[in-house]
């Protein structure tokens, strides 16, 4: 039973990431580049204590550039900012940006 919630808990991430990434609005530079559904691969290890895997880290480097962005948007800032997703962005040796 605990497995299909934590299928679930990932299931609603990755459905809230694409609803959020369809309303949020991106300026024109960003839209190129920034989108918070490529880090899709991470929503195991942000939703859990589950290390981050090799593609969540490859997506986490290429969109580290929009992560002050995803931190200013509302929708966006609770699942940035949370414990598990610092955890990821320092597993995958990424510095914490500073916005």
């Amino acid at each position: 039973m605990k497995k299909v919630s934590s299928v679930a808990a990932v299931g609603f991430v990755v459905a809230l990431l694409v609803a959020v990434a369809a309303l949020s609005q991106v300026n024109v530079a960003e839209a190129a580049t920034c989108n918070p559904t490529e880090l899709s691969p991470c929503a195991p290890a942000i939703t859990s204590s589950a290390p981050p895997s090799r593609a969540c880290c490859n997506k986490m480097r290429q969109q580290r550039p929009c992560l002050c962005g995803f931190l200013r948007d509302p929708n966006l800032k609770q699942y940035v900012n949370s414990p598990n997703a610092k955890r990821v962005i320092a597993t995958c040796g990424i510095p914490y940006p500073r916005c």
